[in-house]
């Protein structure tokens, strides 16, 4: 985790308690399908999606089964739970997005959860030949590394002191990737200081605000239906997303 990030607290107690509603935005993905296959159809391209902390791929099955019937070729992380950078994960993430790279003969968008999407900001760092685009869900880069109420189990499962940094894996957090990323966040997540989960707007990089827990993000259905529209575009024609219409009642204006 960085250390050169702007410090936040993390969210209060009363917001992690509402982290309970993440069953009912389930229910709500569920109950939104029919309208989420309304979302642009994919071009086939590889996309790898990592889990959040302590999750494992059971965690993201029900984002990777759409993006699949949108069209994608769409893998997990194959490692099992998510318990933070330990010996082998570093590389094992950079084999399987070589493989999927060449494989498909394509560039892959990589799709992180929370610790998940800091591991997609990395790879794309390190491998920004090899990656289409990279988008975060809740994902804590831009905070220091105790601005989550999650901290504690990191160090537990990890073994690694939260301020821990690896270098050696594409080095500061908080820059951007070299490849379009977009940054969803939620004012209302939990678990993760929402300011540190927002990227710089730039002509490659956007943030998106949903309203969700953080536990839910990965099957709310705005978060779902935003992560298929921003991999629709088309390689080389990234456009920041787009709020007009429909959208403004459901996307929050980030000006607010």
């Amino acid at each position: 985790m960085s250390v050169t990030a702007q410090a936040q607290r993390p969210p209060s107690k009363t917001l992690m308690f509402l982290e309970g509603r993440a069953i009912h935005e389930f229910g709500a993905f569920l109950g939104a399908l029919p309208l989420l296959n309304l979302a642009p159809r994919g071009d086939g391209h590889p996309v790898l999606v990592l889990p959040g902390l302590v999750a494992s791929d059971t965690s993201t099955r029900p984002l990777r089964s759409f993006l699949k019937g949108r069209g994608y070729a769409v893998s997990g992380w194959k490692q099992g739970r998510n318990l933070g950078l330990r010996d082998g994960v570093q590389d094992s993430m950079l084999d399987l997005l070589r493989e999927m790279n060449e494989t498909h003969g394509r560039k892959v968008s990589l799709v992180g959860w929370s610790l998940g999407g800091l591991y997609a900001r990395q790879l794309a760092k390190m491998m920004p030949d090899r990656v289409r685009s990279v988008i975060t869900l809740g994902s804590p880069f831009a905070a220091g590394p105790k601005a989550t109420n999650a901290w504690q189990v990191y160090e537990m499962v990890s073994g690694q002191p939260a301020e821990h940094t690896g270098p050696q894996f594409g080095g500061s957090l908080a820059d951007t990737p070299p490849v379009p990323t977009t940054a969803i966040y939620s004012r209302s997540d939990g678990i993760c200081a929402w300011q540190g989960c927002m990227e710089k707007s730039s002509a490659m990089s956007e943030s998106i605000e949903v309203e969700s827990s953080h536990c839910g993000m990965g099957h709310h259905p705005a978060v779902v239906y935003a992560v298929a529209e921003r991999l629709a575009q088309r390689e080389g024609a990234w456009a920041p997303f787009e709020r007009s219409g429909w959208r403004s009642l459901v996307y929050p204006d980030p000006s607010r």
